[in-house]
């Protein structure tokens, strides 16, 4: 990566966001000499973003703190159709009203992230249905389909493997990177907006709106991209044993983010630290450059800095002490996460297969059967070693719970409803 001039990229390059961008040089001006207003796009298919998403919001938050404006554009029409890129299948169609239920959901992360307001840099969050619900098709054809060669569109990555492996793209999802292309043509008249930031699969879909704008007589517009973040032994991040790791505490427990984060793999440790963290880089060099057992000591600055990103300074210190009384003292702590079940089941009895699968701590019985078969699983610290083995009320602490584990780190309270 060349040497930037301007605060923003200078940071992006010494953090490893860069991927692609479609002009160094011009960009690296446009930031050094005025504010710029730059956006990413989110589909508002989920209540959540994901830790996935989570890269390029915190490329909005550094956008903000080096002086500039950051949208967070929620795509309330374009969701209608849906982003086809690298899927195998076409996606389930979204209700209006389901729609407006996810964007709420994810203003509210957003709200912890940026600073939002009418002045200065102050972060903006639109709705991409504001101008796309009131098109007319037959001049939108006319005004901006005329610009888009289909032939181009053919080679994008996200098209051709759909394509290749002879799976089915309609014209509706196909319809979704002219719909984007424009979001950014849209974005800069309204907004002034001259940079689209996303992740390296989008690079298609971003220089399309690039490429309309120049057409269309808009000022130039840019591209930036970030690698798409892959564990250091190739796995793709954002998967845990209970599915995909969300940003809403809700849907992931602000303990089960911190432990994600504390089980990071040591060859990945300064890297999540540059990019999901905002501590300055002299710390996270000492940090990374701490050996054998001390990493450890790393990875909870990872895993606590990062929840109170997203989830508040106090839910992460709450999350980091729960974690060392059960790991370090050995104690039950009652704000592990928590599986409520029937008690009238209980009386009979649960098999403890269900309960490993019912609490995320095993994605199937046949799971849950290897863990025990290999000495991982333990009920209220004692091991598990017949899979037949019912949990009863007899299995409750005198705070009414149970202690369900697997390995070191996996841990939840069984509780009657």
């Amino acid at each position: 990566m060349p040497a930037f001039k301007s605060d923003f990229l200078r940071v992006m390059s010494e953090r490893g966001f860069i991927h692609q961008i479609s002009d160094e040089t011009g960009l690296d001006q446009l930031f050094a000499k005025e504010t710029v207003t730059a956006y990413v796009g989110y589909d508002a298919t989920a209540t959540s973003l994901h830790i996935g998403n989570l890269i390029s919001a915190t490329m909005l938050y550094w956008m903000q703190e080096t002086g500039h404006r950051p949208i967070a554009l929620m795509g309330g029409g374009t969701s209608m159709i849906g982003d086809p890129s690298f899927r195998d299948d076409q996606r389930s169609l979204l209700t209006p009203e389901a729609i407006a239920t996810n964007i709420e959901g994810i203003k509210r992360i957003f709200g912890r992230i940026l600073r939002f307001g009418d002045t200065g840099n102050d972060a903006i969050m639109v709705n991409n249905a504001d101008w796309l619900m009131k098109l007319n098709y037959v001049e939108f054809l006319r005004d901006v389909g005329r610009h888009f060669s289909v032939n181009r569109m053919l080679t994008f990555d996200s098209v051709r493997l759909r394509l290749e492996r002879e799976q089915s793209l309609s014209f509706l999802e196909f319809n979704y990177m002219i719909l984007q292309g424009y979001d950014f043509v849209e974005l800069s008249r309204r907004h002034d907006c001259r940079l689209q930031m996303g992740g390296s699969d989008q690079w298609g879909n971003i220089i399309n709106g690039v490429d309309l704008g120049h057409r269309m007589g808009t000022p130039q517009l840019y591209a930036l991209t970030t690698p798409l973040l892959t564990t250091s032994s190739g796995a793709k991040m954002g998967k845990s044993a209970k599915g995909a790791v969300w940003l809403n505490g809700d849907l992931f427990s602000p303990y089960d983010f911190w432990q994600y984060w504390r089980n990071t793999e040591d060859a990945d440790v300064e890297r999540f630290l540059k990019i999901f963290t905002r501590l300055p880089l002299s710390e996270i060099t000492r940090l990374a450059a701490l050996g054998g057992s001390e990493i450890n000591e790393a990875k909870k600055v990872l895993a606590t800095e990062t929840t109170a990103i997203v989830h508040g300074r106090e839910a992460a210190q709450q999350a980091e002490e729960t974690a060392r009384k059960t790991f370090e003292e050995g104690v039950t702590a009652e704000t592990l996460p928590t599986v409520e079940v029937d008690g009238a089941a209980l009386e009979a009895g649960i098999g403890i297969l269900s309960l490993l699968v019912s609490g995320g701590l095993a994605g199937s019985n046949g799971e849950a059967r290897r863990h025990i078969q290999g000495g991982a699983v333990r009920l209220n610290d004692q091991p598990v070693a017949d899979d037949r083995r019912m949990v009863t009320p007899q299995d409750l602490s005198p705070e009414n719970v149970a202690k369900l584990s697997v390995g070191k780190k996996k841990h939840v309270l069984v509780r009657p409803a």
